[in-house]
């Protein structure tokens, strides 16, 4: 009876397309489809229903599947878009087998779902495991670039590197950060460090315990941190929390703690501008004599 009912679906296709497509369209009013436009959608539809076809007449091994859904995840598709499809697709077909037959009883209805179930539920399982594979990789090569730009460091100059902080700072960021730190002191040969607090919203007892401790860490391969961005309000929350920074030098900005950061490297800055009129003068006054 398999092949029997295959052979109904296969010689009628292009009458079950016309079916699903009519019905599948009104799902056009979804949220999920709601941004995209109407010629898309029709032709997604199409390739859609093909691909269903084509999966059916080689029992599932046709490799145009995992191709289709793979460029809708790329585009950003939901995976509802895919089991409502499939469900549609279900209905459609049940209801066309069952109005080919002359006569339909309770065995032959029963028979008819398993059968069509049988075709539409292994689809509907390896289009749900292509999309959860592929979100876990995108997922992770996500995790991967935050967790980079979560912590990083960046030399500015020679010996002297910055480590922006945004955001809130948990344990598992801590620890990143202090990785990062110490990779980094060693990597662009860092005399100076500067933690640039600036964009953290809150400094507890435990952020504050995770900044010393990168600190200390850093002083114990031979650098310096300077911790800036130290707002008021931060200021008074570290006072009040008997947090002691003393260990190594706070600014209230970036462009302070840089000035500290040339001084401890030997260097300063100059006003190159005033330096060359003052060279222009004695260039006028030795002239004049």
């Amino acid at each position: 009876m398999d092949n029997k009912l295959k052979n109904i679906v296969l010689d009628h296709s292009d009458a079950i397309v016309k079916m699903w497509l009519e019905e599948f369209n009104t799902h056009k009013k979804q949220d999920y489809t709601s941004n995209i436009s109407a010629e898309m959608f029709e032709n997604t539809n199409r390739e859609f229903v093909n691909v269903i076809f084509s999966s059916i007449e080689n029992q599932g091994l046709s490799s145009d599947l995992d191709d289709f859904s793979e460029r809708l995840i790329n585009l950003g598709w939901p995976l509802g878009y895919l089991t409502d499809g499939m469900q549609v697709f279900r209905r459609v077909i049940v209801d066309f087998i069952l109005k080919q037959s002359e006569q339909v009883d309770t065995d032959y209805f029963s028979e008819v779902l398993k059968k069509v179930d049988g075709w539409v539920d292994p689809i509907i399982n390896q289009l749900v495991n292509e999309y959860s594979g592929s979100w876990e990789h995108i997922v992770s090569l996500q995790r991967v670039a935050l967790q980079e730009l979560s912590a990083p460091l960046i030399p500015v100059m020679e010996n002297i590197t910055i480590m922006p902080l945004i955001g809130t700072i948990d344990t598992e960021r801590a620890k990143l950060i202090m990785e990062n730190l110490l990779d980094g002191v060693i990597k662009h040969n860092a005399e100076v460090v500067l933690i640039d607090i600036t964009g953290v919203p809150v400094v507890d007892t435990m952020v504050a315990h995770h900044i010393i401790q990168a600190a200390e860490a850093v002083r114990l391969i031979g650098s310096r941190c300077i911790l800036v961005g130290i707002r008021p309000e931060i200021a008074q929350t570290i006072v009040n929390l008997g947090i002691d920074l003393g260990k190594f030098p706070t600014k209230s900005s970036l462009r302070k703690g840089f000035e500290t950061a040339l001084e401890l490297t030997n260097r300063k800055i100059e006003d190159t501008q005033n330096r060359d009129a003052d060279i222009e003068k004695l260039i006028d006054s030795l002239d004049g004599e």
